[in-house]
């Protein structure tokens, strides 16, 4: 629940720093005295759209901060989730907003992405405002509440995850009629490029063996005439290998009796080794290159195919023409076996088809039972608000096959017991919605385990006994380990209270100020007074004012 509510610098407020308590609480005061303020923080704090213009005049930057005790409402794994600080007794959402525009936001301190503060904020409070009164008027909000009461969780994801695979089944199969639509209209051409390069038998690597070829062919005689003088100069008459090898028998004859020259030798015989070495290779290449016309021509033509091909498709490698050839392959092949590859996906698909529609079938069943159990709820409910011949119908009906479902889900209701059921939106008056709205979440409450609630108004177009019993009906949703704040302007419901909480205006030497406090005993006498008799209070406002608080 909410502890703690901390506001500086935004817009008519300085700093507000207010205590809260769990059960029942209102929040009063004149029309335009900053309730409205105090809520449109709090709306920051939960996640919602900042802009610059909510800063107070003069200043650079605004802060709202709540503390939360979230000890019973087994939020823990959302922490682990998100990688944040746990405190169950006091856990921290702050929210930050510069005059530049930047807002920033925090979890116990940690920073966090605004749609990380908005799904922890939606788990924390719900704000109700007579906007969301509209939502009477949009199915999933009426889906949602039928399937609050169903507790069809478990039911609920099994449809999901089936209709997840569903739709991703018929993307796949549309995609693949697509695909071989495109793939028979260019069929022969995709046929012609394919036999092109499967004539080519283009292989890894061959086009750096060939080019290295041509090079050696179309200079053959160029190297030959150079090995040639090599080896003649290397193993020829008088050449280096033989000139070395007298110098080692000279050396080599010396050195019992000249020992100094013994390493010399050595260095002389390794160089003798390794030039033999070389002599002979340089004799073999003299052999292996020949001026080859016929294979000149053939490497020049092969070259010429693969540069062509390269030209053609735009690429720069074999590799790529391979796997070019291999595409078009695939490609052939799906337009042979598309027609059969289409049959599978197809009954893939109708068998996913049947999965959902019997989990959607297992879901509506769940649904249907807690539609007679809202209807009934919301008829004992109703009654005793002042609507004593209401009628409430949930009714379901087929839709085709959505991420929710296949069930259609409408509210009727009307007032009186001769005039027909008609979608609530469109026939209930004002006052009516509010009690309808109420009603629904003081019955969806009992299932959710949402830790605050704050209903801003929600006595619009009520009075008297019927204002009284839902004030009752907000005490007791304030009893179920839950926090109910209600901002009012109904004296049966501010007495009602169990903290009251009075916002007003202020002139200072910088403008008007709002601020909010919490009422002493006494002073909520006199402030249920003022609200029942307007500006000036007789004395029977007084009593009619202590009257309520007693009851």
């Amino acid at each position: 629940m909410l502890k703690q509510l901390h506001i500086k610098n935004f817009t008519l407020i300085d700093q507000l720093d207010i205590c809260f308590d769990g059960g029942f609480s209102v929040i009063t005061g004149e029309t335009g005295a900053g309730k409205s303020i105090i809520l449109g923080a709090l709306g920051l704090l939960l996640g919602q759209r900042a802009d610059s213009k909510a800063i107070k005049s003069g200043r650079d930057r605004c802060v709202i901060e709540a503390h939360f005790d979230l000890s019973r409402y087994g939020l823990e794994p959302f922490f682990e989730a998100n990688d944040l600080d746990y405190d169950a007794c006091d856990t921290i959402l702050r929210r930050e907003l510069s005059s530049n525009g930047k807002s920033r936001a925090f979890v116990n301190d940690t920073p966090v992405a605004l749609s990380t503060l908005k799904e922890i904020g939606s788990q924390l409070v719900d704000i109700h405002s007579q906007h969301q009164n509209l939502l009477l008027n949009k199915e999933d909000f009426q889906l949602s509440v039928v399937d609050i009461i169903a507790d069809n969780g478990k039911e609920r994801e099994r449809y999901s995850k089936a209709y997840e695979r569903y739709k991703a089944l018929d993307k796949e199969l549309e995609a693949a009629r697509e695909a071989l639509r495109l793939h028979r209209e260019n069929e022969d051409f995709i046929r012609f490029q394919h036999h092109e390069l499967e004539e080519a038998h283009l292989v890894e690597g061959e086009q750096e063996e060939l080019e290295q070829e041509y090079g050696i062919l179309s200079h053959a005689e160029e190297i030959k005439s150079a090995l040639y003088e090599a080896d003649s100069m290397l193993s020829g008459d008088g050449g280096i290998v033989e000139r070395l090898k007298s110098t080692l028998t000279s050396v080599d004859s010396v050195t019992k009796v000249y020992p100094a020259i013994a390493d010399d030798a050595q260095r002389i015989e390794s160089c003798f080794i390794e030039l033999k070495d070389i002599a002979d290779d340089v004799s073999r290449h003299v052999e292996t290159v020949d001026f080859d016309p016929a294979r000149l021509e053939a490497v020049s033509d092969r070259i010429d195919t693969i540069y062509r091909l390269q030209q053609k498709f735009h690429v720069e490698r074999v590799e790529q023409l391979i796997a070019l050839r291999k595409d078009f392959e695939q490609q052939l092949n799906q337009i042979d076996g598309g027609d059969e590859h289409l049959q599978e996906l197809e009954a893939e698909w109708k068998g996913q088809e049947q999965t959902c529609m019997a989990l959607a079938k297992a879901l509506g069943s769940t649904r249907e039972k807690a539609a007679r159990k809202v209807e009934e709820e919301m008829r004992k409910r109703l009654v005793p608000l002042g609507i004593p011949k209401v009628k409430f119908e949930v009714r379901l009906t087929e839709k085709p096959l959505a991420a929710d479902g296949a069930d259609k889900v409408s509210f009727f209701f009307t007032a009186n017991s001769n005039t027909p059921l008609q979608p609530v939106a469109q026939v209930a008056s004002g006052g009516e919605i509010a009690r309808v709205m109420l009603s629904l979440k003081a019955m969806v409450s009992g299932t959710v385990k949402l830790p605050t609630i704050i209903f801003d108004e929600i006595d619009t177009g009520v009075s008297g006994k019927v204002a009284e019993m839902m004030a009752r009906i907000m005490r007791e949703m304030g009893a179920n380990e839950r926090q109910v704040i209600s901002i009012t302007h109904l004296p049966q419901i501010a007495a009602m209270g169990q903290h009251h909480f009075k916002v007003y205006k202020e002139e200072g030497d910088n403008g008007t100020v709002s601020h909010m406090r919490p009422l002493s005993a006494e002073e909520r006498v006199g402030e249920i007074a003022q609200m029942l008799s307007g500006s000036a209070v007789s004395e029977a406002a007084m009593k009619n004012a202590e009257e309520l608080l007693r009851n």
